[in-house]
């Protein structure tokens, strides 16, 4: 019995460039050891037929390989002029010696080869493929402490190694698995970690290999100061403003990433690369160094669209990142909709070090929906706070609305409001979930001795789960749930409820779901919808969908009588989201609507 260390193959991988990738193997495999000689007598006894045609046989392989080996004959003879019996004859002893070496990297150690006649090539008997027997690791560098925290981290990066025994040996595998294994080791405190040596040690005649890898951590890394390139129009400190990394933290790839995506979606860089000086001499406060590209300051922008709910869509948006000079973001912009028209000027300051970011601003709109003219100006002062998954935000707005129903105005309400919301988003994907749930609860109202017309309280919950169903589909369950108190003549429709509409209770008009009032629908005390869908993914970007909506406002219990609506449609994975185009049938109104909608994940 031979044991041959694994490195010979290493070599010899520029022979088939798509293996060069293993190249920085620090192992050796062995080779052909059982293969005849390529210049034997056997080669020269081969009949030189059909030249340029040589095809490789092995039933015994598994097709994925039998399939790669045959590519890299195709490609040899296209490379080489096989015109004559002597060309052929050498082609073949090419071809089962670099056939040999890639049997190698897949894990066959000791294969033999045959000449057939028809069709012209060689029947390749594979051996047994080897299977790893044993994996063997050893630590230097300061996890190779013996207390329980670093004895706790060996064991998790022995857990997370991809080969184990029992398993077949694969070179892309064995790679795979060892930059899996730094990756994870760099990942968190050892950012100078390194694989100082690893082996394949290979027996061909009992198909076994034995693996073991030496890793060095280096000393445990703490982070230091943020230092930062590329700033013009923007200080340092508005780089700091976006990280949660504080100086003495231990070091951490998620950290780093969390900070470059929070950088990214910030309006002020349109490129940001971070990464942490690794050498070992600095572990204990090592520099986090940011480069930025910064994004243009001032924008106009024009938008065009289409809605099912409010008609067809034409936008004016100006914008500027650097108000003042202070990085201040002024957001501005004119919508124009058949049913409604906006114009808002929105200011957002920087971000706080505890995360919180402040804004303020004012609107303007006119709004005829069902039958319902409203007319208001607000202005709002906002605090709000984004930490992991999880969204926070409070408002005071000040507003004054005129309600308008059949040519006539039939009240003006004023009021001074608090809100707060919270949003937790728990899914796999933000734009298209497949699985998970989001909610988002508020609770707001306003006081008669402070600015407003009554005291009102008002209550919302809206949640989202999403169940994945095989493969490919899924269960999007959808409810909602709203009740406001208070003297509901002097309370803003922006605190009632309507509903139905694309995003809603499809079947039905957008906000048809309401308390009557003259010929309008207006906003009632309580609201209530839930959902049910059924999306079938016919291929990664087109699906369909089933759905039963039911749902209604009302002013009262006793007046609350769901409306049901029901129906099917075509499903489109938009890079914004999930596109929606649904056909719903309203039995209250015996009257099918088509809605279309952008069905993301509030």
């Amino acid at each position: 019995m031979r044991r041959l260390l694994c490195g010979a193959a290493i070599a010899l991988l520029h022979l088939f460039p798509v293996l060069a990738a293993a190249a920085d193997d620090q192992t050796a495999q062995a080779v052909g050891a059982e293969v005849e000689s390529p210049d034997g007598d056997d080669a020269d006894e081969a009949p030189a037929r059909d030249f340029g045609r040589l095809e490789l046989v092995a039933p015994d392989l598994p097709s994925d390989v039998l399939a790669m080996l045959n590519r890299h004959v195709r490609s040899l003879m296209l490379r080489e002029a096989v015109d004559s019996e002597r060309a052929q004859r050498r082609a073949v002893r090419r071809v089962r010696r670099e056939a040999a070496e890639l049997l190698a990297t897949e894990g066959y150690f000791s294969p033999a080869f045959e000449w057939v006649d028809e069709p012209p090539g060689v029947r390749i008997t594979p051996g047994p493929r080897a299977q790893v027997t044993s994996v063997q690791f050893r630590y230097d560098g300061e996890l190779a402490g013996e207390d329980e925290t670093h004895a706790q981290r060996r064991a998790e990066l022995e857990q997370s190694w991809r080969l184990h025994a029992g398993q077949p040996f694969r070179q892309a595998d064995w790679s795979s698995a060892k930059q899996a294994l730094l990756d994870t080791l760099t990942s968190r405190d050892y950012a100078a970690g390194a694989l100082v040596d690893s082996r394949a040690e290979v027996d061909p005649d009992t198909a076994a290999v034995d693996l073991s890898l030496h890793l060095d951590s280096g000393p445990a890394f703490r982070f230091g100061d943020i230092e930062a390139t590329g700033l013009a129009l923007h200080d340092l400190d508005l780089v700091k403003r976006y990280s949660t990394i504080r100086r003495g933290d231990r070091y951490s790839s998620d950290a780093l990433l969390a900070f470059e995506r929070a950088l990214l979606s910030s309006p002020y860089f349109s490129s940001v690369q971070i990464s942490t000086d690794t050498d070992p001499a600095h572990a204990d406060a090592a520099p986090v160094k940011v480069s930025v590209t910064e994004a243009a300051s001032r924008r106009l922008s024009f938008g065009a669209g289409l809605s099912s709910n409010t008609g067809y869509r034409g936008e004016v948006g100006w914008s500027d990142n650097n108000i003042f000079g202070k990085s201040w973001l002024l957001s501005s912009a004119i919508r124009l909709e058949q049913l409604r028209q906006i114009a808002f000027a929105d200011v957002m300051l920087p971000p706080q070090e505890d995360g919180y970011r402040d804004s303020f601003g004012v609107l303007a709109e006119n709004a005829d929906i069902q039958d319902l003219i409203t007319r208001r100006v607000a202005t709002s002062v906002v605090r709000a706070r984004l930490r992991g998954d999880t969204e926070i935000r409070h408002s005071l707005t000040l507003q004054k609305e005129e309600r308008e129903i059949d040519d006539v105005v039939t009240g003006t309400q004023q009021s001074l409001a608090l809100n707060t919301s919270w949003t937790w988003r728990r899914v796999d994907d933000l734009f298209n979930p497949r699985t998970g749930w989001v909610v988002n609860a508020q609770i707001g109202g306003g006081v008669k001795a402070l600015l407003s017309d009554a005291n009102f309280l008002r209550g919302y919950l809206k949640a989202q789960w999403f169940i994945p169903v095989g493969q490919r589909d899924q269960i999007i369950l959808r409810g909602e749930v709203g009740l406001t108190g208070g003297a509901i003549g002097a309370i803003p429709q922006d605190f009632l409820f309507r509903t139905g509409g694309s995003t809603t209770v499809r079947g039905y008009d957008y906000l048809e779901l309401g308390v009557r009032e003259g010929s309008a629908i207006v906003g009632g005390r309580a609201l209530g919808v839930a959902s049910i869908e059924y999306v079938h993914w016919n291929t990664p970007q087109w699906g369909g969908a089933v759905f039963v909506d039911a749902g209604d406002a009302a002013s009262s219990r006793e007046d609350f009588k769901p409306a049901v609506g029901y129906g099917a449609g075509v499903r489109w994975r938009s890079p914004a989201g999930p596109i929606a185009f649904d056909i719903a049938y309203g039995e209250r109104e015996r009257q099918w609507r088509p809605h279309f909608s952008l069905s993301i994940a509030f």
